[in-house]
């Protein structure tokens, strides 16, 4: 296995795939890099080294206590980026890898970044404030947090059943093997690591790390995300980041990567080449 160890004593597990022009992923909440293996063998398989890691406490890396938050987060891809001395990266984030792929740029700046993509992404903020009115209420994530600790593993189910492949949508084409697989990869995730994370990605605040970009970036979003709302994200963002192309994805809800595979892997090779 492929892992390197932070600064902190966490050990990170990474892939590695493929050779060419670098492309890395960030994961969405509470999976691994493996919710990435679409999008890396295809563009791996187009002429491109993809990288994926698994956040601490998810995944095969290790499940500290603390450092459970996006500094930490994003410091650990720097730590990576340093370790494997990459340059001119894609970065790729889903979801509260989203929020990753900003801190990261609004903490340690673009020397090692080409572009972005900010796919089904939570930032600005999920979380509604007096600034974020179109924001989602802290009771809702409070609920997640009673529900996990309640029962994770039927928590993890409901999710999956449900809202985060838009499975609970009438004529939705519902897959079993998509819903164990997310299920899995959540109780893979360490029990603290993914209920402090219900924290990180809702309310932290990127806006500032938005203004920081400074490279191409692309904006994807299905139009029917129930877990983060396009309103109060993508379209958010879209006005952040300078000069940022949003695609929309009508009737996509957030899962693109499993549920429009297809479509993102085509936007994504198009954005790497161009």
């Amino acid at each position: 296995m492929s892992t390197f160890t932070t600064k902190d004593g966490t050990e990170i597990y990474y892939k590695d795939w493929g050779t060419g022009p670098v492309i890395a992923f960030s994961h969405g909440w509470p999976l691994n890099s493996d919710a990435w293996e679409a999008q890396m063998f295809f563009l791996a398989s187009n002429g491109f080294r993809c990288i994926a890691h698994d956040r601490r406490g998810h995944g095969r890396s290790s499940q500290p206590w603390n450092g459970n938050e996006m500094d930490t987060y994003a410091d650990d891809v720097a730590e990576l980026y340093a370790k494997l001395d990459l340059k001119d990266v894609m970065m790729v984030g889903h979801s509260t890898g989203g929020g990753e792929v900003a801190r990261y740029i609004g903490r340690h700046g673009s020397k090692r970044v080409k572009k972005a993509v900010l796919m089904g992404a939570v930032p600005p903020i999920m979380l509604k404030t007096p600034a974020n009115p179109g924001g989602l209420p802290m009771e809702v994530f409070d609920g997640f947090r009673k529900a996990y600790l309640a029962d994770r593993a039927q928590f993890f189910l409901d999710v999956a059943t449900g809202p985060f492949f838009g499975f609970n949508r009438p004529g939705a084409k519902v897959s079993e093997g998509l819903i164990r697989s997310w299920w899995t990869a959540g109780m893979m995730s360490g029990h603290k690591n993914a209920y402090d994370c219900i924290k990180a990605f809702s309310e932290t605040d990127f806006t500032e790390d938005l203004k920081k970009f400074d490279v191409p970036t692309l904006i994807i979003h299905g139009d029917d995300d129930q877990i983060v709302p396009i309103g109060a994200s993508a379209m958010l963002s879209s006005k952040l980041v300078k000069g940022a192309q949003l695609k929309i994805y009508p009737g996509g809800g957030h899962s693109l990567g499993d549920t429009a595979k297809d479509q993102l892997n085509a936007d994504l090779l198009a954005f790497a080449r161009g």
